[in-house]
């Protein structure tokens, strides 16, 4: 062992011993706070007399109330505070840095600085370890040795860098370290890279790349596109992102007020453990059809399975491209406007089979407000009307029949129940019948006075039906190849299918903006931070409608526009969608080409299915080349499988069987297991990652990793044209090390393509 391991291995047994001696002092401090507080707490009001027999008294009571809570707030946050470090010091302990960083600022004395996943302070407040997203961490991510700048709240900082070193340590041992004058040095990523994946994904803090950190740490853009190829560690770095904000805002920004719009359930539960490994909350996180369905109650909207199961007709197809554009979501801002002269449609109020306020006496006073009044202003001045009319309705309907019949039938105990709170006697016997018939009628009026809070009396079913109607005269169809009458003839087979209560995902945005355009909604303007997923998978439309849903949060979007499983060619103009919506000078893209999940084997290969993608970089981590079996008949493809998945298990791979769709997924379940072979069938985006055998169906293996893939059936059916290019490379893109691919009778066209020494036959 050289001199440089010994005395690294000495400072680490230092460090090791701090943070033991740590870990005691905090918990005994979290322990004395937290019974301080308790005790407080239970003895309040005993330290002091409560007098409030005049105004001084009282006041000085207050005071002393006052005082008392204060005390107990600092032992509580005191409590909160040792928790908090000790949270850190146990997270470190076993792994405490990964980083080693010798620098000088200009003629200062020469330090040293060990970078972990939390600071770490001595007793006295010295720093032992730095934090990986403190100010002075980047110069370990952004350069190489010599003169680097790093920026602090107190603007840019030139050092002289002398030194950098990098760990790998596993419980309280280095295994690995290296000296590099480059960011993260290659050995270090083959390190890091070549290790067995799971069924978490785990933090990449230790090996961040200059341009991942740029990511990263950007504070500045309104609008931050990521553009990355599979396997660049986009995903992980706006993870770190999240979890560097949280701690740059810290006390202005919580987990709370940051949303990660995922692809899928299964993805969310992927990456559910990254933030909390890194001692952060977790964002909020939930899948676009998640936040669809919330919304928009008593429908059945197309699910992420029927989406990609369905096949369309070319003019059902265009139909769909109309509502899913810009163009669209102005229109219907257009059709809003005219919404404040006329056209809103409203509904019936009905008490007891019988109309309350009619739709019509609803309309009158909606319209007779003046021209100021927008649709959110003239929409609460309607319902505020209708509840002083409902108020003043009260005394008259106390003398309905069905409220006479009602008090007369009541028996004696329900009397007796409803009087409890009231007067003991009543004066006369009408003053008893009106204490007893105005519960009666204030309970029943309770579903009128909701239905006006909820905003019931709008009937948004058919002001979307109108909507849909009216668009003839709001947009230039031909400029999408549809004509009036195929319009026409998809709003009725819309209405068709609205009647059975469902929807496809193509209305669901819009439905939801028209919604919030009559009712006046101006978004969540809590929100801070924004990032989307998969972002080629979305529409102009969806994307304008979150800007709008979030309008003070700044957006991240990240995706491969490679991967495009649901808008195809469209998504290549997403990029200029997006940034139309956004200022120039604070929208900033940024390309990741180098992909590290893969081996340069299975890279190689997989950017030779694309015809026209972005330029994608192999790492140089070696493996086997991809192998291609095509059979005659199925059965003879099963057993190849089968001899493969005993391969991939002897070398203690995990791995996952995709098929193209659910049915064949869960065909070759069955055939695997009737073979002997325990597989688990990932059926549902709400089921979890488990160890073993996985088979997934392609629309649900999105952002997931395995160290071997084995694609089933890539055969000349089922991947017939170039429209399911972008498919198949997201498919065999999951692959860490190993990628199988199995076709009977004939190999997709797709594939034939690639070139032969790329891969072998088997």
């Amino acid at each position: 062992m050289d001199d440089n391991r010994i005395h690294e291995q000495k400072h680490l047994d230092e460090i090791s011993v701090e943070l033991t001696h740590a870990e005691k002092r905090l918990g005994k401090d979290a322990q004395r706070a937290g019974d301080e507080a308790r005790d407080l707490n239970k003895h309040f009001f005993s330290d002091f007399s409560l007098n409030f027999s005049n105004d001084s008294e009282a006041l000085e009571t207050a005071a002393s109330i006052q005082q008392q809570q204060e005390v107990l707030d600092e032992r509580r946050h005191a409590e909160r505070e040792s928790k908090n470090q000790l949270a850190t010091v146990k997270r470190l302990e076993g792994n405490p840095y990964f980083a080693r960083i010798d620098f000088q600022e200009g003629k200062e004395k020469p330090e040293t600085i060990y970078i972990g996943l939390g600071s770490f302070t001595d007793e006295n407040g010295r720093f032992l370890i730095y934090d990986w997203r403190a100010p002075i961490s980047s110069i370990y991510y952004d350069g190489g040795l010599g003169k680097v700048s790093y920026q602090t709240p107190d603007g840019s900082q030139d050092v002289d860098v002398s030194l950098k070193r990098q760990f790998l340590i596993k419980n309280g041992k280095i295994e690995t370290m290296y000296d590099t004058t480059e960011t993260i040095g290659d050995q270090m990523l083959l390190e890091v890279l070549g290790e067995k994946s799971d069924t978490q994904m785990k933090s990449i803090v230790t090996t961040i790349q200059r341009e991942q950190n740029q990511i990263i740490r950007d504070t500045t853009a309104e609008l931050l596109f990521v553009q990355g190829a599979a396997g660049s560690g986009k995903t992980s770095a706006v993870l770190q992102r999240v979890a560097y904000l949280l701690y740059r805002y810290r006390g202005n920004l919580t987990s709370s007020q940051v949303i990660m719009f995922s692809p899928n359930q299964l993805f969310s539960d992927y990456i559910g453990n990254v933030l909390p490994e890194l001692g952060e909350q977790n964002m909020i996180q939930f899948t676009y059809y998640q936040y669809v369905t919330r919304r928009i109650a008593g429908i059945d909207v197309q699910s992420l399975f029927e989406q990609f199961e369905q096949r369309q007709d070319p003019a059902n197809a265009a139909i769909e491209q109309v509502k899913e554009s810009q163009d669209f979501f102005k229109a219907a801002q257009e059709y809003a406007l005219k919404l404040e002269s006329s056209g809103v449609r409203f509904r019936d109020i009905k008490f007891h089979g019988a109309n309350f306020f009619s739709r019509k006496r609803i309309s009158d006073i909606f319209y007779s407000y003046n021209a100021n009044y927008h649709m959110g202003n003239r929409l609460n001045a309607t319902k505020e009307r209708l509840t002083s009319m409902l108020n003043r309705r009260l005394k008259s309907e106390m003398k309905a029949d069905w409220v006479q019949d009602a008090v007369q039938n009541m028996s004696g105990e329900e009397m007796r129940s409803r009087q409890s709170g009231g007067p003991a006697d009543f004066e006369s016997s009408d003053a008893e019948y009106n204490y007893f018939a105005k519960q009666l009628v204030t309970e029943q009026f309770k579903e009128i006075a909701s239905a006006i809070s909820h905003n019931h009396f709008l009937n948004i079913r058919g002001q979307y039906v109108a909507f849909l109607r009216a668009i003839p005269e709001l947009l230039n169809l031909s400029k999408f190849g549809v004509t009036t009458e195929q319009w026409e003839a998809g709003v009725d087979k819309f209405v068709e299918e609205f009647r059975q209560r469902k929807m496809g995902m193509a209305d669901a945005t819009p439905y939801m903006h028209l919604y919030d355009l009559v009712t006046g909604r101006h978004g969540d303007r809590n929100m801070r931070f924004i990032f989307i997923d998969e972002i080629q998978d979305y529409t102009p439309y969806q994307l304008a409608y979150l800007k709008a849903c979030f309008p003070k949060a700044k957006f991240t979007l990240l995706g491969d526009l490679n991967q495009a499983i649901f808008t195809g060619a469209n998504a290549r103009s997403l990029m200029t969608e997006a940034s139309k919506m956004f200022p120039k000078d604070k929208t900033r893209v940024i390309q990741l080409t180098q992909s590290y999940r893969s081996t340069a084997q299975v890279t190689d290969f997989t950017k030779a299915i694309l015809r026209s993608g972005q330029k994608i970089v192999a790492f140089n981590r070696q493996g086997p080349k991809p192998t291609i079996a095509v059979r005659k008949t199925e059965t003879e493809l099963i057993g190849q499988v089968l001899q493969q998945l005993k391969t991939n298990d002897a070398a203690g791979q995990t791995t996952a069987v995709i098929a193209k769709t659910l049915d064949e997924a869960k065909a070759l379940t069955k055939q695997l297991q009737a073979a002997g072979q325990p597989v688990t069938l990932i059926q549902s985006e709400n089921q979890r990652l488990v160890s073993g055998v996985i088979v997934v169906p392609s629309f649900l293996a999105k952002g997931l990793e395995f160290d071997a893939i084995v694609v089933w059936q890539a055969n000349a059916e089922d991947f017939a044209g170039d429209d399911e290019r972008e498919l198949l490379y997201t498919i065999c893109s999951r692959a860490m090390h190993r990628l199988s691919i199995f076709a009977a009778p004939e190999l997709s066209l797709l594939l034939q393509a690639v070139p032969a020494d790329l891969y072998e036959e088997v």
